[in-house]
């Protein structure tokens, strides 16, 4: 009996969770090269940051091609990319300067899959609900964020050899889905190339001030819980450092995904809007858990924490997808999803702002402000998506028909 393969839309959403496993799957391991390597706190942070150097150009120059040239073109590189930076990492382990080159190479696959592969998910989710196409994106995007630092975090504490098991299921993920993704019908492709151009939706006061205001907040509250609050916790985890980190993260992002049915249910009845503000509360509400639990070192308060804000993660990311749908012009999507996902990508600053501001405030006081802007954000926000866009009511619109 042949096995069945996976709906279009569902191979293209594997290789997103693939690199997205590898683009994540390096956060436990901080403490391993830590402990096993003797880097240094600078190190590691410079480490987290050439991921961004990657990023952020990959995103700026691969939305815009994909757009023009086709999703495949852009996404069967990444794949093989994203493999290749987890080998890069694996053998950071005895030569730690490798992890830099790691880290960039998982930066360019991450940037360049993001914006495509969103892309490329709601052209192939056309006769799909409204709405399905960002869902689906973020629902496996957060699987792999997620995923990645859990079984990392685990196979780091306990399994031999932590400098290098922790990254071989991420390259059994890439062998399976890269054949999966090789092959997929592309309807970008299609289309008659157009000249680049920045993306005029982006320009709009609906996402100027209803979307780009709140969107470092997207990773800002997930990073929070995993990065900061982990941090803080550790020296109370009873020597389990590495394995709570895999476990608060996947925490976090397994709570953003279960949250989707909720935010799918809040945007039919009130629009984006409602969902951009229910994410901003409970963003409040978790800022304010993060604070108690910095304030008294209670580690059960942080995975209370986690919760909170990683169902503000999962209702702000995929409630910024749908908006990028709904506003973006004809031959222009993975572009403005790219400059969707460069807003939201800020919001891995914040955990460096948060030790930066508490050598003189100290931690508790610095969530509990983080706290109070998401509040504030709603009434600057929630004005510019009280209208729903015009094009909402025709959620199967301007994809062109696929050829096979």
């Amino acid at each position: 009996m042949r096995s069945k393969v996976p709906p279009a839309w569902a191979r293209a959403a594997l290789a997103m969770f693939g690199v997205g496993w590898g683009a994540n799957q390096f956060s436990p391991m901080l403490r391993v090269y830590r402990e096993q390597n003797g880097l240094s706190e600078a190190a590691l942070t410079a480490m987290f940051g050439m991921y961004a150097l990657g990023l952020i150009p990959a995103l700026l120059v691969a939305g815009p091609y994909s757009d023009r040239r086709g999703r495949r073109t852009v996404i069967r590189p990444v794949v093989l990319l994203s493999a290749a930076a987890t080998l890069v990492l694996m053998a950071g382990g005895t030569r730690p300067e490798l992890l830099y080159g790691g880290r960039f190479l998982a930066g360019v696959a991450s940037g360049a899959a993001f914006s495509a592969g969103s892309a490329w998910v709601k052209e192939l989710s056309a006769q799909a609900p409204a709405g399905a196409g960002a869902r689906r994106a973020a629902v496996f995007l957060s699987a792999g964020f997620g995923g990645g630092p859990l079984v990392s975090g685990m196979a780091g504490q306990w399994l031999p050899l932590p400098r290098i098991t922790p990254y071989l299921p991420h390259l059994l993920i890439m062998a399976v889905v890269t054949p999966l993704a090789w092959w997929l019908p592309d309807p970008a492709a299609e289309r008659d190339p157009a000249p680049w151009r920045a993306p005029r939706a982006a320009r709009r006061k609906r996402f100027l001030l209803g979307v780009a205001v709140w969107a470092p907040w997207v990773f800002g509250t997930a990073t929070a819980a995993f990065a900061t609050l982990t941090a803080l916790a550790a020296p109370h985890t009873h020597g389990l450092g590495i394995a709570f980190t895999g476990a608060v993260t996947a925490l976090t992002l397994g709570t953003g995904i279960a949250v989707q049915p909720m935010t799918r249910r809040l945007a039919a009845r009130g629009g984006t809007a409602r969902a951009a503000v229910v994410g901003l509360l409970l963003a409040t509400l978790g800022f304010v858990v993060a604070a108690g639990a910095a304030a008294t070192g209670w580690v059960a308060a942080v995975p209370a924490a986690a919760v909170l804000l990683g169902a503000s993660y999962g209702m702000l990311l995929v409630t910024g997808l749908r908006e990028v749908e709904l506003l973006a012009d004809e031959g222009e999507l993975a572009a403005f999803v790219a400059i969707f996902y460069m807003l939201i990508y800020i919001g891995f600053g914040a955990p460096y702002l948060f030790t930066v501001s508490a050598g003189s405030s100290g931690y508790p006081r610095c969530l509990l402000a983080a706290g109070l802007v998401t509040l504030l954000t709603v009434f600057v926000m929630r004005p510019a998506l009280r209208d729903a866009p015009a094009r909402a009511a025709a959620p199967a619109e301007e994809t062109p028909p696929v050829r096979r």
